[in-house]
């Protein structure tokens, strides 16, 4: 694939999640979820070419406003698509009640906003009656699995969101960027909550790229920008909910201790980091492993998360990969350190937990001290590795 490709159709079509997006409609409804221009929109509609008589309906528009509310579409549909029914008041009851009374034969897709994850989640009307997936950007692995050939240094300067990953140049890509901040502070964040102080918002979520990957104090942040800190977590929330960014907590086995324990912040679109080389690595990093992640529980049905481990005396490791509550990998970021980190190397003999280092720029792979040397594009290019070994448990 050479960036820039016009053909986003081609590329759209080819989504890994599109096989499963089928295989769970055949099953229950599927709502799909994901960060602002993702591509869930596309994705539907490219599923919904591998149906005969399918429907594709905007809440948004009036024509299908109209359909929606008289559930006007025929019989004979095999796949119904509604998109942006979240803004629909009592939408819930109403989906219920067209999944409860459709016939055998039709499938839905329910399509929408992070507002749709977050509405989803208050009441149980529709519980038993739907799969969740979450659309998230390209990844090497993704793109490796397809056999789509792709440039490394793209996805580290880009990130991996369709328009600007394919763009016919960077200054396309900043000119997205751009729009795309402008649109999640006036547009996303003002239809998810009311917020008095915008400029605050925005001096947070500014605040926040230079700090990817640094545990974040909510106090020290609320003495920066001068705002109290419940105000700076309440803000924080918001833009997790809006899929802008996500946090990586330390990992202990008891919970109410860790949601203590200072959050280290990645964003979904490694683009938005303003730091080195080496920050904009470990943010790649993070959003593969939490894509992994999303993979193992929202097709599988896996218990696994994603965080970090820290002593009380400091000792770190950038990442952890959890199952049923236990750590089964650490991995460390660098930039091109060949050499197994301290901490990495005790948490590994302590605790017998398989341990790997990521190396952005790397001469030769190799294990020492027990560590793994990996190569961080041959890695993050074959995570499902570690995938496949869940999936034969």
């Amino acid at each position: 694939m050479q960036n820039g490709r016009s053909s986003w159709g081609y590329f759209f079509m080819k989504r890994l999640q599109a096989q499963h997006l089928i295989r769970d409609l055949k099953k229950k409804m599927v709502f799909l979820t994901g960060p602002r221009q993702v591509g869930k929109t596309w994705l539907a509609k490219e599923v919904a070419r591998s149906f005969p008589e399918s429907l594709y309906l905007n809440y948004d528009s009036v024509e299908d406003r109209k359909i929606i509310k008289n559930e006007a579409w025929l019989d004979k549909t095999e796949l119904l698509i509604l998109d942006e029914l979240h803004k629909m008041k009592g939408w819930k009851n109403y989906l219920k009640g067209v999944y409860d009374t459709k016939p055998d034969h039709m499938m839905i897709l329910v399509t929408g906003s992070a507002r749709l994850e977050v509405m989803r989640q208050s009441g149980d009307s529709l519980a038993g009656r739907f799969f969740r997936h979450r659309l998230l950007p390209f990844s090497p692995a993704e793109l490796s699995r397809l056999k789509e050939p792709f440039q490394f240094a793209t996805f580290l300067d880009r990130g991996g969101f369709p328009e600007p990953f394919l763009a016919e140049n960077s200054v396309d890509a900043d000119r997205w960027r751009m729009q795309y901040i402008d649109g999640l502070i006036r547009t996303d964040i003002l239809d998810f909550e009311k917020i008095q102080d915008f400029r605050s918002m925005q001096m947070v979520l500014d605040l926040l790229r230079s700090r990817t990957g640094s545990p974040i104090s909510y106090t020290s942040i609320a003495e920066d920008i001068q705002i109290a800190p419940n105000t700076v977590k309440k803000y924080i929330q918001i833009l997790e909910s809006l899929y802008i960014l996500f946090k990586v907590t330390p990992f202990s086995k008891n919970i109410a201790r860790a949601i203590l324990k200072e959050p280290k912040i990645y964003f979904f679109d490694t683009g938005l980091v303003q730091g080195d080389e080496g920050a904009k690595f470990e943010n790649m990093v993070a959003l593969c492993l939490l894509k992994h992640v999303f993979t193992q529980v929202d097709f599988l049905g896996r218990p696994c998360s994603l965080h970090y481990l820290r002593t009380k005396d400091g000792a770190e490791v950038d990442f952890c990969m959890v199952r049923d509550n236990q750590p089964e990998l650490l991995i460390e970021v660098k930039r091109s350190d060949p050499n197994p980190g301290r901490a990495l190397v005790n948490f590994h003999n302590r605790y017998e937990i398989p341990g790997i280092q990521l190396v952005l720029y790397l001469k030769r792979e190799r294990k020492e001290k027990g560590i793994e040397i990996r190569s961080g594009e041959a890695y993050l290019s074959s995570i499902e590795d570690w995938g496949q070994t869940l999936i034969s448990d």
